[in-house]
């Protein structure tokens, strides 16, 4: 058992907790020990949080552990203006980055200590690399699952219908481990969304796996491809199994088409997932809450062949995602924080984060005086619990 001690609560109050087999046991209004309390009085497991703020435990919805550089020296990045050529440049140099551990062990050390307690990554699988970074991965999430959940998508970053064998490997990936089916730009990419979808869905059903597919289109045929998704999903009673993520077209100025599609999502109980990109189009977070969509938090490329950008801290991503948002208001605030915390494990069907008794004790901890103010100051120093263990 162990207790830590005036701990400030989001709503204000000042509390002690009681944490025993990694669940809160208890939350309790915390009072000072009179002036005439005997020193060293304090049990040995009791932790004075010093009136820092507890905040639910972040959840990375949406990052690629098998890409990233972090770890390595500065690579100069050499942007392409598509994801077709982003693709193709990966392809070419991916071999140079060396085993996949070391650099997710380095990025999942940041992550944690940011105060991430959950993920989901994606992982790429196609003719020239095979199962090499899915077998990577999985060694990594094997060796941190006493810490932390990672959840894996099979993910087929050169596409589907690109080469005969890759249906065979995302077939033997998830065989072997893969959480999740992924697929890529059905229509634009694959250039043809049933046969790709036929594929994704097929997998899915035939391992009993969840599906989490790219969508990068921004045109109204991104909105027919996430309605056409919904409708796979109703059908095959996949809701609340089947993620999008990106789906910038859902940023469309075309009210009438997003309510069709948002309404369709809900129904499908498809679940949006969004990295907050930079120029173009986001999808909309309290409209898509309005119909009932659950849209999710991730950081995705971090510092890789893709992108120099990132850090692994969703609490940034929190802050961006309310820039990009226009958020302001502290009931805002926190919205964007919730997005990248209880909606991520929402999205993965995971125990959601809470700050009371009989919830998993998974949290941080950092100096701030309210959840805006822990958004906009970004504090670093942070002490993350997950599963009543300290990290």
């Amino acid at each position: 058992m162990t207790r830590l001690t005036n701990a400030r609560l989001p709503d204000g109050r000042r509390v002690d907790l009681t944490l025993q087999n990694g669940r809160i046991a208890a939350i309790t209004p915390h009072t000072a020990p009179p002036h005439t309390a005997p020193p060293n009085t304090a049990h040995p497991s009791d932790t004075d949080l010093a009136g820092a703020l507890l905040l639910p435990g972040l959840v990375e919805g949406h990052v690629h552990l098998d890409k990233t550089l972090m770890g390595q020296a500065w690579r100069p990045n050499a942007p392409a203006p598509s994801v077709p050529g982003r693709v193709a440049y990966e392809r070419a140099h991916r071999a140079e980055l060396g085993p996949v551990r070391p650099r997710a062990m380095a990025l999942l050390a940041r992550m944690i200590a940011a105060g991430t307690t959950a993920l989901r990554t994606h992982t790429d699988i196609d003719d020239k690399s095979g199962l090499a970074n899915f077998h990577g991965t999985l060694e990594v999430a094997q060796a941190m699952r006493a810490i932390l959940p990672i959840q894996i998508v099979a993910f087929p970053q050169s596409g589907i219908l690109t080469h005969a064998a890759i249906p065979d490997l995302l077939d033997a990936a998830l065989a072997e481990g893969a959480d999740l089916v992924g697929g890529l730009d059905p229509a634009t990419f694959d250039g043809d969304a049933k046969a790709h979808l036929d594929i994704v869905f097929g997998l899915a059903a035939k391992h009993g796996k969840g599906i989490d597919i790219h969508l990068h289109d921004r045109d109204p045929g991104g909105n027919a491809q996430l309605r056409d998704i919904a409708a796979r999903s109703q059908a095959a009673g996949m809701q609340g199994h089947v993620t999008v993520s990106h789906a910038f077209s859902l940023g469309t100025t075309d009210e009438a088409d997003f309510a069709r599609t948002a309404d369709a999502l809900a129904k499908g109980g498809v679940a949006i997932l969004t990295a907050a990109p930079g120029p173009g189009p986001m999808p909309p977070i309290k409209p898509l809450r309005a119909h009932g969509v659950t849209i999710a938090g991730g950081n995705d490329n971090i510092r890789d062949l893709w992108s120099p950008f990132g850090t692994g801290d969703m609490l940034e991503r929190a802050w961006m995602i309310a820039q990009r948002q226009g958020f302001r208001a502290d009931d805002d605030l926190a919205l964007a924080y919730e997005t990248c915390s209880t909606a991520g494990a929402r999205m993965m069907n995971l125990p959601i984060p809470a700050l009371e008794p009989g919830a998993p004790a998974t949290f941080l901890a950092l100096q701030a005086e309210t959840l805006a103010e822990a958004i906009t100051e970004r504090p670093r120093d942070r002490q993350v619990w997950i599963a009543g263990v300290r990290q």
